[in-house]
C-alpha cells in the first residue's frame, strides 16, 4: 500500500547540470542546478528551472545564452560548490581551480574539465512561481574523446555522471545497465 507524503519535488532521476554563463562584465560564472531535462527533439531543446533571484537567471537573459556542462564523478566536491554559493560573492572558477572556457557558438562559458557540454541559446521562458523555467535550443554536444564509444557517442560509463536525490538530499552514481531502450519491451508486446 503507498503512503501519502503530499506535494514536494521528488523524482528519480535527477540530473546535476552545471550552467555556465557571463554576468553583465564578461565574469565567468556556474551554478548547479538540478530542475531540469530534455525538453524537445526537434529543435534539441534542454529545460532548467531557476529561482527567480538567481545570479545566473540575470546572466541568461543578460546574454541569451548558457552551457550546460556535466560533470563526472571526480568533480562532485566541485559540482556540489557550484550550488552552495552564489556568482556575485566569489569566482566559483578560481575557487574550484577549474578551467572555464568560451563557448565558440554561444555567448556562455563551459566547464574544461567535465566531459559532456551542452551549447544554447535561449528561446523561451516561463513564470512557474518560485522558478522561472528555462528553454534553450541546442546549438552543439560537445564530449571529451576519452568519454565516448568508437563511434563517438557519449559512453554513460565512461562519463560517469551522478544525480541528485532531492529526498534524502545525497548524489549518486549511476547503476548498471538493465536493458536496451525500445527493445526490451518488445518481450511483452503482442
Amino acid at each position: 500500500m503507498k503512503k501519502s507524503i503530499g506535494a514536494k519535488t521528488i523524482v528519480y532521476p535527477t540530473p546535476v547540470f552545471i550552467v555556465g554563463t557571463y554576468d553583465k562584465d564578461g565574469k565567468p560564472d556556474v551554478m548547479a542546478a538540478a530542475w531540469g531535462g530534455i525538453a524537445c527533439s526537434q529543435p534539441p531543446c534542454v529545460s532548467i528551472s531557476l529561482q527567480k533571484q538567481r545570479y545566473t537567471l540575470e546572466n541568461i537573459y543578460e546574454r541569451e545564452a548558457f552551457t550546460i556542462s556535466i560533470p563526472s564523478e571526480d568533480h562532485v566536491k566541485e559540482a556540489d560548490y557550484f550550488g552552495i554559493v552564489s556568482g556575485r560573492d566569489a569566482d566559483k572558477f578560481s575557487d574550484s581551480g577549474l578551467t572555464p572556457v568560451k563557448s565558440e557558438i554561444v555567448d556562455a562559458p563551459y566547464v574544461q574539465e567535465f566531459p559532456l557540454i551542452l551549447e544554447c541559446k535561449l528561446v523561451h521562458k516561463v513564470d512557474l512561481g518560485m522558478h522561472i523555467q528555462i528553454t534553450g535550443e541546442i546549438m552543439d554536444v560537445k564530449v571529451e574523446e576519452n568519454a565516448a564509444d568508437t563511434n563517438g557517442i557519449p559512453d554513460i560509463n565512461k562519463i560517469k555522471p551522478f544525480l541528485f536525490d532531492p529526498a534524502g538530499m545525497s548524489y549518486y552514481g549511476v547503476g548498471k545497465n538493465i536493458g536496451r531502450a525500445f527493445n526490451i519491451g518488445n518481450k511483452i508486446k503482442k
